[in-house]
């Protein structure tokens, strides 16, 4: 939290740091302007002093900013946790923080999209908390404090830059910042309700049917809501208010095989709203389903090394497609890194675009095309996540074809350019104030030519016949520690382990099981870890179904994570909320990597009985 006076006191006092906007013109706290039509005076506080920092702003002789913008989240958020019929956490919280952005320089070249190495930010900084009451003088303070502290972040960033693109044989000509049409979108604010359903006694009595199962090591079953009204305002005229809403709910259950493996399931639901999201007795279903798909994991084998055809059910192949095109369908450009290893450690973690430079080739089938749309809430009558009207860089949403006949067309782009495009197309996304960047939204993956889910199951086993298999794997869920894993220190060890591997195509299934090709019956399988798996494989689809299905997620916007393949482990908490309609996908040579690690060692005692 900053703390206004206390600060510009030492800065105009003791240091005398202030640029040129004076210590005695910030203290005066001009009264607000009168408007007719909204009364809402964080709007008023965010535009006069946006208006006095683009006029007076320079700490000459260095440039003026050519870019200011205020952001600001004003976020209710109501959390609901409970185990086995038991309540853990009941609480609801009001904050509202702020981020200040200024670009010194100008479009073409600025202090942006570079890593210097240097992380520390100063005493200040231009994010923090502001006041809940909305009060105009307190949040002008604040405002200004961050603008001061911004600016000479940014003249030292842009020096810093600079001096690096001097010693570049081919410094980079695309430009850093694209201009764009500003936007007025001033919406009326939306104030939480939670009182339309009792969270508590849904949070108890959807985790006590989990008392079913003893052996059980541990559940949780969490309700997360939020209500935000977001701002944005920019020196080039934008001027956004528009609220979002968050609702989820997130379970996690978990055990151990008699082996000593560590295993675990989830369920996630997520709605626009918290009205939408499932009822009891939905949930409570869909937990014991997850539990008994637990308990016959715990009771089968440890996977074998194989590689052949592979078969992704609908829910699997959205996850698995949400892993293997986040990091490519985006065009803008990384960031400049005076880092050593810099980009080695992007492409370790799957941040490396694997279509980079192949606009107007074959991406993807013939019959297959990719479309983002952030403008569409539902498909076929089931909610989509991750839709809005303006990104978070103020930019009108659009459709964009990104495949078209297996052809690649075009990139999802924010207002930082790429070698393809340089300016945006509304998908400047992020969360709780994170750096705006390009990512997905709404995804269709759609194809012309395909069978129905018998149809594509019989296809699955006729290949494996022809290699002469007497087995053959499916994949029904991927997984996704973030939300399997209830103790933080054990689901950050398990996506470190996976981090190192996810650039070369390692991908978790969580679900798979052994098909016999005699009978067709199904038998779990544990440990498995999916190899060399990248969008390579999906030019050659054995088949594809015709039961596409909405796969919600949220996109993590963890520092690292963020525009890689493991972005796709996200949970609500700081998650990007993004959809993915895909049928299921039948890949016809993948390669699976069976059990492996030491097991641990089983509980001395048996869990207590529940009473």
């Amino acid at each position: 939290m900053i703390r206004p006076r206390f600060v510009a006191q030492i800065l105009c006092g003791a240091l005398g740091l202030c640029a040129v906007l004076s210590c005695a013109s910030a203290l005066a706290r001009p009264l607000p302007a009168a408007d007719s039509d909204d009364k809402d005076q964080t709007l008023h506080a965010m535009r006069d002093e946006l208006a006095r920092s683009r006029e007076r702003l320079v700490l000459p002789p260095q440039p003026k900013p050519y870019y200011l913008e205020y952001r600001l989240l004003d976020i209710e958020q109501r959390s609901v946790s409970a185990t086995f019929g038991a309540l853990l956490l009941s609480t609801r919280a009001r904050n509202r923080f702020m981020d200040v952005n200024v670009r010194v320089g100008d479009y073409q070249l600025d202090n942006s999209n570079f890593v210097s190495g240097d992380n520390f930010q100063g005493f200040i900084g231009s994010t923090g908390g502001v006041g809940i009451d909305g009060d105009y003088n307190s949040l002008r303070q604040d405002l200004w404090l961050a603008t001061d502290q911004a600016y000479k972040e940014a003249l030292s960033q842009l020096s810093n830059k600079r001096a690096f693109l001097l010693n570049l044989t081919r410094p980079p000509d695309i430009p850093d910042f694209s201009h764009e049409r500003p936007v007025v979108d001033v919406e009326p604010k939306l104030a939480a309700d939670w009182s339309s359903r009792d969270w508590e006694q849904e949070a108890r009595e959807v985790s006590a049917g989990l008392r079913a199962f003893p052996d059980l090591f541990s559940s949780r079953v969490n309700y997360q809501m939020a209500v935000m009204n977001y701002y944005l305002m920019t020196s080039e005229g934008t001027e956004i208010r528009v609220p979002r809403v968050v609702a989820a709910i997130e379970a996690s259950l978990e055990t151990q095989s008699a082996d000593g493996r560590p295993l675990h399931n989830f369920y996630t639901a997520y709605a626009p709203s918290p009205a939408q999201l499932p009822s009891p007795a939905v949930v409570r279903a869909a937990l014991e389903k997850a539990a008994r798909e637990l308990m016959a994991l715990r009771d089968g084998s440890n996977a074998p090394d194989y590689s052949g055809p592979v078969l992704f059910e609908a829910p699997a192949a959205g996850a698995l497609l949400a892993q293997l095109l986040g990091p490519s369908v985006t065009g803008s450009r990384p960031p400049l890194a005076a880092m050593q290893g810099f980009e080695q450690l992007l492409e370790r973690v799957g941040g490396r675009s694997e279509w980079s430079g192949r606009l107007g080739t074959r991406a993807l089938p013939a019959n297959v095309s990719l479309v983002d749309d952030p403008g569409q809430k539902d498909y076929q009558g089931a909610p989509l996540i991750g839709g809005y009207q303006v990104d978070e860089e103020g930019v009108r949403e659009q459709r964009v074809q990104l495949v078209d006949d297996g052809i690649l067309k075009r990139f999802l782009m924010s207002r930082r350019p790429g070698p393809d495009f340089d300016v945006s197309n509304g998908h400047g996304r992020g969360y709780y104030l994170s750096d705006p960047r390009a990512s997905m939204s709404n995804l269709f993956f759609q194809a012309t030519a395909t069978q129905s889910p018998d149809a594509l199951r019989k296809r699955f086993l006729d290949l494996c016949r022809e290699e002469g298999r007497s087995w053959c794997v499916l994949v029904r869920k991927m997984d996704n520690p973030a939300v399997a894993i209830t103790r933080q220190e054990d689901s950050s060890e398990y996506i470190r382990e996976m981090a190192g591997a996810a650039g070369a195509g390692d991908r978790l299934p969580l679900l798979l099981y052994r098909v016999n090709v005699s009978d067709g019956s199904e038998e779990p399988m544990r440990g498995a870890l999916l190899q060399r798996l990248n969008l390579r494989a999906l030019r050659a689809i054995a088949g594809i179904g015709s039961d596409a299905a909405v796969f919600n997620y949220m996109q993590s916007q963890q520092f690292g994570f963020a525009g890689t393949a493991l972005s796709a482990f996200g949970s609500v908490q700081g998650g990007l909320p993004t959809s993915v309609v895909a049928p299921s996908l039948l890949l016809d040579d993948v390669d699976v990597r069976g059990a492996r690690g030491e097991p641990r060692r089983a509980p001395l005692l048996p869990p207590p009985p529940f009473n």
